[in-house]
């Protein structure tokens, strides 16, 4: 199979430039370097690509850099029979079209003499710079002599990190596998089927997610001409016959012209036919190919303004369909990719879709960071602050991927879990409610979130709100969620409670550790390997739990006879107020109720106040000498299996006796639980508040304190 025939893009390619003869260049390459007044004519044609995007370039690294390539490479040959030096140059002139600046191609020159030639890193970083060594140390691969199976897996990796700190790297990676793609067909097929798989699942995904669409619809196309021969013959029969049938779409194109040209819009149309792929994608979704279908109207305007004008005329002249409209302007995607999208409807019914971006979105969407130039520049002449790289590429799922990779330590966990990551093509935001945000991928769970936030601080989660309400781990988050993680060993202020100090006495150590059902709800790879790892680590966790007894609605034991206070009333009946539970040695008061009893209340009660605005007269009250006193607590959690049993060994634990006990339905994920209790020493009440907060999915212990009647 020769190269143009894995090569469905490469006739499109030679339209707007002169096609190159890679034999030609190889030629030239051997003859050695031009004459020191002027370049090579090896590079001739990419001294033109980038002089297109950077007229003041300075080309002379570039030279310096091809002759010590073709020198480096002299005498090596490419398996179709070039010289090697044909394989750089072909791969610099990728990224030159793109628009990359002289040092990404510089490194470009250079990428393989490390790897494949006597070129040491310590002479490229003498001749050319730091930069250039680093870029060319991130796509040298790693030697299978000292990696075995796992050098790929661990070249990737290597290349992932050294992406993350200059995302140029990955350029250089993306246009190294184009041109490999191209000229794949002189190898043998079961090695074309693994690099095309492999290309699929990590490259193609990469190129996607940093926006370099041109590489990445090519890549597409030429993984789908090996993968899938026979849909890629069929589908690129059907092209041909639509191409026979004469173009549509063009017809349409004459009309919005002659429409944005009536209405004073500066602007250029032009037809994008889809790539293969693409044709392939939407044949399987609407069956039957109308002519509108092979390609989409690309409008091209100088002002973001205008981008809008443009809509709002097209949609005023023409049917939009309304449901295919998206502004990927005013939200742009993930991967720096801003257009409006549309569809509008031409007077015979046929629907076309509409693309509509400035010159610079639209060099942006089709080269990606490699459009940003240097994105580490020092802007105005200024350094970045403290001397580190400010990287405007750095997204969160290179963050995420850069922080899960440091915990597969295994090369296949590692290689499985990227190819898993990469799969998950959408993302989405979610802000924290002390108004942070979180990127994440489309699907995440609560779950994912905590990992996300809190690292293995997450093993302590013990609930969630999202957007205000009690929601489970597993519950999936949507874009613009608002998400507050409840962690075991933290402050959580119970819903409809303003108080805000902390829980004493609590530890990570006391913290409930994850389920094994956590690894069904999480989607991040981040947070599968800290579940499993933890899992791992505490075997005893997988144990079932013997049965538990039900838990009772409410338990009733003997009633106290004799409130530990005295009162000035000696007579009177006492009785401790249900409404505030006071025990010593709080600041309480009594009022003369009905029958001549007295009901003490805790001095901050909102009783007191409301028997004062009628007129009632407080009793004095003071603490007696019995050390006894008896409490109602209030402890809010989330269910559980053996929560009850775990709250009732803490309060016996404490030497609390329990006088009764209610446990509420479920409602939104939160079980409320009611105790009176009897206490040996009032003094023990703050040490049974915390064992009692202790319990893992018990989040807000207090005492009871609600609206007495009247």
């Amino acid at each position: 199979m020769s190269p143009e025939a894995n090569s469905p893009g490469a006739r499109s390619r030679r339209r707007g430039r002169t096609s190159i003869d890679l034999r030609r260049l190889g030629r030239a390459a051997l003859l050695g370097p031009a004459g020191r007044d002027r370049l090579p004519d090896a590079i001739g044609h990419v001294a033109e690509a980038h002089r297109a995007h950077h007229p003041d370039a300075d080309l002379l690294v570039l030279g310096k850099a091809y002759v010590l390539a073709e020198m480096s490479h002299r005498g090596q040959f490419r398996k179709s029979g070039e010289p090697y030096i044909t394989h750089p140059l072909a791969v610099t002139l990728i990224l030159a079209e793109l628009g990359a600046e002289t040092t990404t191609l510089t490194a470009s020159l250079l990428h393989d003499t490390v790897e494949d030639t006597d070129v040491t890193l310590d002479q490229v970083r003498a001749e050319f710079g730091d930069e250039v060594c680093y870029l060319v140390d991130g796509v040298t691969k790693l030697e299978k002599v000292d990696y075995g199976a796992a050098a790929e897996p661990e070249t990737f990796r290597k290349m992932l990190v050294a992406t993350g700190n200059d995302v140029r790297v990955m350029s250089i990676k993306l246009a190294d596998r184009l041109h490999n793609m191209r000229t794949l067909g002189v190898m043998r097929p079961e090695k074309q089927v693994r690099i095309a798989k492999v290309t699929h699942d990590v490259l193609i995904p990469l190129a996607e997610r940093l926006g370099v669409q041109a590489l990445k619809t090519e890549l597409e196309d030429l993984v789908f001409a090996i993968l899938q021969p026979e849909e890629y013959e069929r589908t690129r029969a059907v092209i041909a016959d639509k191409a026979a049938t004469g173009p549509s779409l063009d017809t349409i194109a004459v009309d919005v012209r002659r429409t944005l040209r009536e209405a004073d819009i500066t602007a250029e149309v032009v037809t994008r036919p889809r790539h293969f792929v693409s044709v392939h994608r939407a044949r399987l979704k609407r069956g039957e190919m109308r002519g509108t279908d092979f390609g989409r109207l690309l409008v091209l305007v100088g002002e973001d303004a205008d981008c809008y004008a443009v809509l709002g005329e097209l949609h005023t002249c023409f049917t939009p369909v309304i449901s295919e409209f998206k502004d990927f302007i005013a939200a742009p995607k993930y991967n720096l990719y801003q257009s409006l999208h549309t569809a509008v409807a031409g007077p015979d019914g046929e629907v076309v879709e509409v693309l509509i971006r400035t010159h610079q979105m639209h060099k942006v969407a089709e080269a990606g960071v490699v459009a940003l130039g240097n994105p580490y520049a020092p802007v105005d002449g200024a350094e970045p602050a403290d001397g580190e790289r400010a990287d405007p590429t750095r997204p969160g799922w290179l963050s995420r991927l850069l922080e899960w990779q440091e915990s597969a330590t295994d090369p296949d966990t590692f290689w499985t879990t990227l190819r898993a990551d990469l799969a998950q093509d959408r993302e989405i935001s979610v802000f924290l409610a002390d108004g942070g945000m979180l990127g994440l991928p489309a699907g995440a769970t609560c779950v994912d979130a905590a990992y996300a936030q809190h690292g293995d601080g997450a093993h302590g989660c013990i609930g969630a709100r999202v957007n205000g309400r009690l929601a489970t781990l597993s519950t999936v988050l949507v874009d613009g969620d608002t998400v507050q993680l409840l962690l075991a060993d933290a402050p959580v202020q119970a819903k409809g409670d303003d108080r805000t100090g902390p829980v004493a006495g609590q530890t990570q150590e006391a913290a409930p550790g994850p389920s094994p059902e956590w690894l069904d709800h999480a989607r991040t790879p981040a947070a599968r390997i800290a579940i499993a790892g933890w899992l791992a680590a505490n075997p005893e966790s997988l144990k079932v739990p013997e049965s538990e007894p039900r838990a009772p609605g409410a338990v009733t034991a003997g009633r106290r006879g004799v409130a530990n206070v005295v009162v000035d009333a000696p007579e009177a009946t006492v009785r401790l107020a249900g409404c505030c539970t006071p025990v010593p040695p709080d600041a309480v008061t009594g009022f003369t109720v009905r029958g001549g009893a007295v009901t003490v209340h805790r001095a901050e009660c909102s009783a007191v106040g409301r028997m004062a605005a009628l007129g009632r007269a407080p009793v004095a009250v003071s603490w007696g000498d019995e050390a006894e006193c008896r409490v109602t607590l209030y402890a809010e959690s989330f269910g559980r299996p053996r929560l009850l049993a775990d709250l009732t060994e803490a309060i016996a634990t404490a030497g609390a006796a329990i006088v009764s006990a209610n446990v509420e339905p479920p409602s939104e994920q939160r079980v409320r639980h009611t105790y009176t209790l009897q206490l040996p020493d009032a003094a023990g009440l703050p040490g049974l508040m915390r064992a009692m907060r202790d319990v893992p999915g018990v989040f807000d212990v207090r005492r009871a304190q609600h609206e007495a009647a009247s």
